[in-house]
């Protein structure tokens, strides 16, 4: 129960007219030649158009299999040299696919499970990586943790998914990069400011059944010296499936202003307010509703010392604020309709500050960081006539408040075919103290596109505020309580097998210690609170698999598997969880693009919560361009969503919505 009032927010409405106008009008025009300017037939142009495959071609996939990413020693090298197991997914990608949400990027990306509150439009969700507990991935977007100090877990909704030029996610521990960070990282990096005068950007409209509307709209240029990127979105929908409904505003902002020729000031804030149904719950009489808001700011300042030595500094700034509202059916469970359960606020905030310096000489790329963050967090629980009529408060209030400080050092060492890289890192806060996290990567390039890697490291997750000073529904404290720590043991292979295809795979030993959970605790009304203590040891272990060829004819396959066991020395059995990804995409690269996505996961649940994922969710998204000049561009763009309506939901009370249609226009100058 308590899991579904802190994480879990009839049949699908028939489509209107419009939808079926675009349907139509898509399935039409890819015979049509969209509007080209008069240079549109030079031989660049025929070629890209061209059935077969060539060289150049071949050339361009391979280069993009060899991406530059940040996230595994917070410097920007490439993935080559990159010992961790890390995913990158592009805006180009988010744009193609139509997600909403981050958790719906994150959702096709193979070792990340993501469970879905009803997989709804806007719905909330929890993120695991490789079997690890939702508290265990850390999110961050642009140097800010997003991890709510409460429960430990990220709430995704609150960033505008738009705003978004990359997604790097590590798989597996980053602790000595990134600190408290025992299952992964998912390292979100919003788009830049313009460099052109001439402002660019994207005015984006959707409208699919049960009223769900997305709106955007974003520019960025130069104002002078200054580079800008702004954006503003809307999202709205009547709910998909039980009257889950919801909306969300959004806005963010980036400035970069040159001081000099070798040192630049940028400053970024951003406001995210979603809110809706979170989950209609007969089987316990109560409806849950949610409100979330969610403001960040950052300036940071970036100077070239020498060619040798760069320094980044940045201060920031966040503020959380979660209302989760449970009140009562009318189904006789609970009392009368619309009485209050509980109603729970968490209102956090966070500052800090953090530095860093690359030292780049001959073999060496070394990285030194510092970072401090004080946070705190004000949590009032007000319970409703048949709580209190148990024994609960009217109204509990928690104030705690965590001060955390942290220096860190990695190197990435090359020589011939090796690349090295060591790295350690030192963290402490006011309530668990401090913890120590090294680790050791090595990548060897075995053949022109092959490349093997290796890696250890020691990673842990400080417990949420809620288990160690309370806060939560039936739920006593433990200030005593310890980190989560890990060792992790990683290693996988990347290979152009074949000038058309690409593979990749990777194995995984994650041995766990002093593992939080929760036992029953008669020290507090009412007498069945449970209270969360550091007992036990998991293991998880497993393999990831991905392939994807080279266009041929303008189509490409793309295929991924995981798989998760996880023993719990406490648990007399194996849990084991595991999920595949099969999409096939054509793309002109001219004027059409349709892709099929489909996604299965097996959570190895038991069937107290009528838990039902025994098929594939189907997604089809179209996109056609319609017109365009030199300078701009107009295309409509299709989805389909669980086209075949799949059933894959965790809680029987909160089932996936069945086959649902939208369609938009997108114009980009």
């Amino acid at each position: 129960m308590e899991r579904l009032f802190f994480h879990k927010c009839r049949a699908v409405t028939r489509c209107t007219s419009r939808i079926y106008f675009f349907v139509l009008l898509l399935l039409l025009l890819p015979g049509f030649s969209s509007a080209q300017p008069p240079d549109a037939s030079s031989s660049s142009g025929n070629r890209i158009a061209s059935s077969h495959t060539t060289k150049d071609e071949l050339l361009l996939f391979w280069d993009e299999k060899d991406l530059y990413v940040q996230s595994a020693t917070r410097h920007e090298k490439p993935i080559s040299q990159a010992a961790e197991n890390i995913t990158v997914i592009t805006a180009k990608e988010i744009e193609e696919m139509n997600a909403h949400t981050v958790a719906e990027v994150l959702n096709r990306i193979s070792g990340v499970f993501v469970d879905f509150s009803g997989h709804d439009f806007g719905s909330s969700s929890l993120l695991h990586i490789q079997g690890s507990e939702e508290r265990h991935v850390l999110v961050m977007l642009d140097g800010i943790a997003w991890n709510a100090m409460n429960s430990g877990s990220a709430e995704t909704i609150t960033i505008p998914v738009r705003i978004i030029d990359r997604i790097e996610v590590i798989k597996g521990p980053a602790s000595s990069a990134w600190g408290s960070s025992l299952g992964g990282v998912v390292n979100i990096i919003t788009k830049n400011t313009g460099d052109a005068r001439n402002p660019s950007g994207t005015l984006s409209a959707s409208y699919g059944e049960a009223r769900s509307q997305d709106e955007s709209a974003e520019v960025s240029g130069k104002a002078g010296p200054v580079g800008y990127y702004l954006f503003a979105g809307r999202q709205e929908s009547k709910g998909l499936r039980d009257d889950r409904d919801f909306r969300s505003y959004s806005l963010f902002s980036k400035v970069k202003i040159p001081l000099s020729k070798d040192v630049a000031l940028g400053v970024a804030a951003g406001y995210s307010e979603p809110k809706g149904t979170l989950a209609v719950l007969p089987s316990y009489d109560l409806l849950n509703r949610g409100l979330f808001r969610a403001f960040f700011g950052t300036a940071s300042l970036d100077a070239a010392i020498s060619p040798e030595l760069k320094l980044n500094v940045q201060f920031n700034t966040f503020k959380q604020k979660f209302n989760l509202n449970n009140s009562v059916l009318g189904m006789g469970l609970m009392g009368a309709a619309g009485d209050l359960y509980q109603d729970s606020v968490y209102d956090e905030k966070t500052t800090g500050v953090s530095g860093r310096l690359v030292w780049t000489r001959g073999a060496h790329t070394a990285v030194f960081g510092a970072e401090y963050s004080h946070g705190t967090l004000e949590q009032v629980l007000t319970a409703g006539p048949l709580l209190q009529s148990i024994g609960v408060p009217e109204t509990m209030r928690t104030d705690p408040s965590i001060n955390k400080w942290a220096v860190y050092a990695n190197d990435t060492i090359t020589f011939g075919r090796f690349t090295i890289t060591p790295g350690i890192r030192h963290d402490h806060n006011n309530i668990t103290g401090s913890f120590t996290s090294p680790s050791l990567g090595a990548t060897y390039k075995l053949a022109e596109k092959t490349i093997l890697r290796a890696s250890v490291a020691r990673g842990f997750t400080i417990p949420p505020l809620a288990f160690t000073s309370g806060g939560g529904l039936f739920l006593d404290p433990n200030p005593s309580l310890r980190p989560e720590k890990v060792w992790s043991y990683q290693g996988g292979v990347e290979s152009g097998v074949c000038d058309y295809l690409w593979l990749k795979a990777a194995v995984f030993y994650h041995d766990m210690r002093d593992a939080i959970v929760p036992v029953a605790f008669g020290g507090g009304p009412p007498a069945y609170n449970d209270i969360f203590i550091n007992e036990g040891k998991i293991r998880r272990q497993g393999v990831e698999v991905e392939a994807e060829t080279v266009p041929v004819y303008n189509l490409s396959l793309k295929a991924g598997f995981a798989y998760v066991q996880k023993k719990p020395s406490l648990a007399p059995d194996t849990v084991v969880n595991y999920a595949y990804n099969i999409g096939i995409k054509y793309d002109d690269r001219k004027s059409f693009m349709a892709q099929l996505f489909g996604h299965y996961v097996w959570w190895g649940m038991s069937d107290v919560l009528q838990a039902k994922y025994d098929a594939f969710i189907w997604d089809l998204n179209i996109r056609k361009r319609i017109y365009s000049t030199e300078k701009t561009e107009t295309e409509l763009f299709l989805t389909g969503h669980n086209i075949f309506s799949g059933s894959q939901y965790t809680i029987g009370d909160v089932k996936n919505p069945g086959r649902w249609v939208e369609a938009g226009l997108r114009f980009k100058f």
